[in-house]
């Protein structure tokens, strides 16, 4: 399977749950789902999270607060569904920053160091971090939900589905209950310590934290790699 089928594995919905909000049908209600999720965007890049509330937001979409919750019921599900806008964001994004590369990469499988995968996406997603101050508030304060994310981060779905399939496929690693729990010890662990290095004074802290972090998921997830390279 090549890297791009794996990326292409299934992935968090573009909804956050048919239960807990309306599902635009029509291109305005399309619209206007938009226009709400941008308008929270912006007020999360002005303000903290606890000053933004869904009337502040109608208002800055320029609608009235039924409108909003013809779509919304809650502030929840609004941070819930700007959560999966950027995830989805992201992995689209992964397709220019990340595969190209590790499609050459690949060419060679018995040189290629299988941390490379991690550290790639672990560098991207820290570039798409500091160009999204909305997802950084909202994802730092472990504000998304637990049903959300668990869309997001579970071994079948959401980003921690491209290492899996990429250990499966190209290293030939057994599927077992044992490899969904690594995957998510990674995505936690990553996840925390990532909020961690943001919190650091100064930038080269933060990076060297982050380096620390990929240095040790590394050796989690492909341990034999990690200590051939100590050697």
């Amino acid at each position: 399977m090549s890297l791009k089928n794996q990326l292409d594995a299934p992935h968090v919905e573009g909804e956050v749950s048919p239960s807990a909000r309306r599902t635009p049908v029509q291109s305005r209600s399309q619209h206007t789902v938009q226009r709400v999720l941008d308008a929270a965007s912006s007020l999360l890049e002005q303000m903290p999270l606890a000053d933004v509330t869904t009337t502040r937001i109608a208002a800055e979409a320029g609608l009235s607060i039924g409108a909003l919750y013809r779509f919304f019921p809650d502030k929840q599900t609004i941070i819930d569904a700007i959560a999966v806008r950027h995830v989805e964001q992201f992995r689209a994004s992964l397709e220019d920053s990340v595969m190209k590369v590790l499609e050459r990469e690949l060419a060679n499988l018995e040189s290629f160091d299988p941390a490379l995968v991690l550290d790639s996406v672990v560098d991207a997603y820290i570039i798409y971090l500091d160009a999204h101050p909305d997802f950084r508030t909202i994802s730092f304060g472990r504000y998304i939900s637990a049903a959300t994310k668990e869309r997001q981060a579970s071994p079948s779905v959401g980003l921690p589905a491209l290492l899996k399939n990429f250990m499966l496929q190209r290293l030939g690693i057994p599927n077992t209950p044992e490899l969904d729990r690594m995957l998510r010890v990674v995505s936690e662990a990553g996840e925390r310590l990532i909020a961690y290095a943001y919190e650091q004074p100064t930038r080269e802290d933060r990076d060297r934290v982050i380096s620390e972090m990929k240095r040790m998921l590394a050796s989690y997830l492909f341990p034999s790699d990690a200590a051939s390279q100590q050697l």
